[in-house]
């Protein structure tokens, strides 16, 4: 009767899994970093889009596209920070490519629980890419930063904010040029967001 409730209760308890274009079968609960590849989170992130899609044009602006924004700001603020922080920067959106975009004010609704998940997959994602599963905090701080600042040129030329507005949400960008942001197709975001992991991971291994 023991090993009859048992696998009843193994049949019943939801899959907590996603199987990858590559073939990997990453558990979302347990990730491990070797169901971690590049080509799903390239492919994944230029499929997600910012801002629940509520943007201006006719393309999503897609999360792979804001990745490659937020790098180029950390190096603007931080010129001649190592490629690992650069790649860290890069890769911090990483876990949406499985558990999509969720904007703030329903990620506070989620609580812990949906933190915890995206907690342990960036971990996973680091690991898998020769990163600190945790990054110090005055790193940590340099990205949030450009992300923010990403966050303010989106919402005032993208997602219909007015520039007040924004700045209450994101606050103004301290020490970043302005930018024009011309949204990218799928395609191309994945192309470059591609790239420039490819360029990264190899001024990594220089540093190395």
């Amino acid at each position: 009767m023991g090993s009859i409730r048992k696998t009843m209760a193994t049949k019943s308890a939801p899959r907590a899994w996603q199987r990858m274009l590559s073939g990997r079968r990453l558990d979302l609960l347990d990730p491990s970093p070797v169901d971690i590849e590049i080509d799903d989170i390239s492919h994944g992130l230029a499929r997600v889009a910012r801002w629940n899609g509520q943007t201006a044009g006719p393309l999503p602006f897609n999360v792979a596209q804001h990745s490659i924004i937020v790098e180029q700001f950390c190096t603007e603020l931080k010129p001649g920070w190592p490629a690992k922080w650069r790649l860290a920067a890069l890769l911090h959106d990483a876990p949406e490519f499985v558990i999509g975009d969720m904007i703030s004010p329903f990620k506070a609704q989620l609580g812990n629980g949906y933190k915890s998940i995206e907690h342990r997959l960036q971990q996973a994602i680091h690991l898998r890419f020769g990163l600190p599963p945790d990054l110090p905090m005055t790193i940590e701080k340099t990205i949030k930063r450009a992300d923010h600042a990403s966050a303010f040129f989106e919402a005032t030329q993208l997602a219909g904010f007015d520039a007040n507005e924004a700045r209450n949400l994101f606050g103004a960008p301290r020490g970043i040029s302005p930018i024009a942001i011309k949204t990218l197709t799928a395609t191309q975001s994945q192309i470059a967001f591609k790239s420039r992991f490819k360029s990264l991971l190899d001024a990594c291994d220089g540093d190395a």
